[in-house]
């Protein structure tokens, strides 16, 4: 079965470079042993990856032992769903692809919060 997105269409792929998802795969996709639900994907900002790194999750810096180069501001990333929902509270949300970010998202946030965070590019 084709996993959903929070619009009730195909999960499309999050991101390639760098390689995002808690699979590994470009995709917002998860299953039982996904303890963090890594299911929104979210444009990262400067703001968010700083506050990321305050409350002890270091998006930013390489480790090559994990094959991950750090994310930097316009990165796409798949976050763990609970610490989209902490930035929000905190203000400080990152921009949401909806149609990469996976229907269980929806445990965690509403609809209406991601739709108030949407990414939309620029034309």
């Amino acid at each position: 079965m084709t996993p959903l997105n929070v619009l009730g269409t195909a999960l499309v792929p999050c991101s390639f470079d760098p390689l995002t998802g808690y699979m590994r795969d470009g995709c917002c996709s998860t299953d039982e042993s996904d303890a963090g639900s890594h299911l929104i994907c979210a444009r990262m900002t400067a703001e968010f990856l700083a506050f990321s790194q305050a409350v002890g999750n270091d998006l930013s810096t390489p480790r090559p032992e994990w094959r991950f180069r750090g994310l930097k501001p316009g990165d796409r990333w798949c976050l763990c769903a609970t610490r989209w929902r902490q930035a929000l509270l905190a203000g400080l949300a990152p921009p949401v692809v909806l149609e990469c970010t996976h229907e269980r998202a929806l445990e965690f946030v509403s609809l209406d919060d991601l739709k108030q965070h949407e990414y939309h590019r620029p034309h």
